[in-house]
C-alpha cells in the first residue's frame, strides 16, 4: 500500500505487478443458468438479479466464445492500451455445467491471441474437485482466478434473498479452494435487505477469515425485472438504500475491518441507467467514487486492516 500511495490494497496494482502492465477483461456470456433458476434448487433466482445489468454490448450468448472475445479485444484494441487480455466468464455460474463442457470452452477462450488467462464467476455450491483440480493445472501457465458470489455472510439474508446455499457453504467451498495455484476471488453486497450497520461491518469481519485474494465489494441497487424490484415498490420501507455520502463513508469504515493483505478489486458496481431503479447517484461514475473514497480515507485517517479483527463486532 505504501508503494502504491493508495491506503488500501488496489486490484490495477496487483495486475501490473503481476504482469508487468495493465491487462483488460473480456466479459462472456456463454447462456449458463442458475440452480436456483432451473428448479434444481429454486426458481427465480437471487431477488436482485438480472444479468444484463453487466453484459457489455459485444456479449451475446448466441455468439461463440471466439467471437465475443475477439470483438471485445476489437473494441478495447481502439484505445490502445492493452496487449494482453482475460476471458472473463461472467454472466451467471460459469461452473454450472458437465466437465468436459467446461474444459472445452476454457480451452476455446484461451487459444485466442491475446487472451493469457482466465476469470471465472460462479457460485459456492456449482464447483467440483474436477473442475477445481483442472483449473490449477491450467494455472501452472496462466493467470487462472475463481471467483465466489458470497453476497452476505449472514445466513437470514442468504435465505432471504433466495441465495439457495448457505454461508457455511461458502466456507466449505473455500476450504476445498485454498492452496492452488489459481487465485480466489469473494463477491459482496452491502445493504441487502434486514441487515444493520453491525451486519455489514461483520462482513468484512468474516470475509477476511476466507482464504482469498481479491474481493469485490458493491452497494445494493434495485434493477428493473429483479424479484427485488417487485418487492422494492410494494414495501419500499425494508429497504435502507445507500445514498453515494453514506455510502462512501460506510466503505472506508468497512475496509478498516478487513484483512490488510487482501486486494480490493472494485468498491461500485454501475447498473444501466435504463435498467436502474434505486439508489440513483446522479451522474456520479465509478473513478469519481474512487476518488472520493480516497480522499475520505484520509480525511478520517484510516485504512484497510486499520481495524482488523478475527472477532465479531457485537
Amino acid at each position: 500500500m505504501e508503494i502504491t500511495g493508495k491506503r488500501y490494497n488496489d486490484y490495477g496494482s496487483f495486475i501490473k505487478l503481476h504482469f508487468g502492465e495493465r491487462v483488460q477483461k473480456i466479459s462472456l456470456d456463454i447462456g449458463f443458468s442458475c440452480p436456483n433458476r432451473d428448479g434444481s434448487k429454486g426458481y427465480g433466482g437471487c431477488t436482485y438479479c438480472n444479468n444484463n445489468t453487466f453484459n457489455p454490448d459485444y456479449c451475446e450468448p448466441q455468439k461463440s466464445i471466439k467471437d465475443q472475445l475477439e470483438q471485445g479485444i476489437e473494441f478495447f484494441s481502439k484505445k490502445g492500451k492493452n496487449n494482453k487480455f482475460l476471458a472473463y466468464f461472467q454472466a451467471y455460474t460459469n461452473t454450472y455445467s458437465d466437465f468436459e463442457s467446461l474444459k472445452a470452452m476454457y480451452n476455446e477462450a484461451l487459444k485466442v491471441p491475446k487472451v493469457v488467462g482466465l476469470v471465472i464467476g460462479t457460485r459456492p455450491d456449482c464447483i467440483s474437485n474436477e473442475i477445481i483440480n483442472y483449473l490449477n493445472q491450467l494455472s501452472k501457465k496462466y493467470f487462472i482466478s475463481l471467483e465466489f458470489g458470497v453476497e452476505s455472510t449472514n445466513e437470514n439474508t442468504l435465505l432471504n434473498v433466495n441465495r439457495c446455499h448457505t454461508f457455511e457453504d461458502t466456507k466449505a467451498t473455500f476450504e476445498k479452494c485454498k492452496n492452488k495455484s489459481f487465485h480466489l476471488g469473494a463477491h459482496i453486497i452491502l445493504g441487502l435487505p434486514g441487515e444493520n450497520k453491525k451486519d455489514l461491518l461483520n462482513h468484512a469481519v468474516e470475509v477476511s477469515k476466507l482464504p482469498i485474494d481479491t474481493l469485490k465489494i458493491h452497494h445494493l441497487q434495485i434493477v428493473k425485472n429483479s424479484v427485488m424490484a417487485i418487492q422494492y415498490k410494494r414495501n419500499p420501507e425494508n429497504f435502507n438504500l445507500f445514498t453515494s455520502k453514506k455510502y462512501i463513508d460506510f466503505v472506508t469504515e468497512f475496509i478498516s475491518y478487513l484483512n490488510p493483505n487482501i486486494v480490493i478489486e472494485r468498491f461500485v458496481s454501475e447498473a444501466p441507467h435504463d435498467l436502474l431503479i434505486a439508489p440513483k447517484w446522479g451522474k456520479l461514475k465509478n473513478f469519481e467514487i474512487v476518488a472520493k473514497i480516497d480522499k475520505k480515507l484520509k480525511e478520517k485517517d484510516t485504512w484497510q486492516g486499520k481495524n482488523y479483527t478475527l472477532e465479531l463486532i457485537k
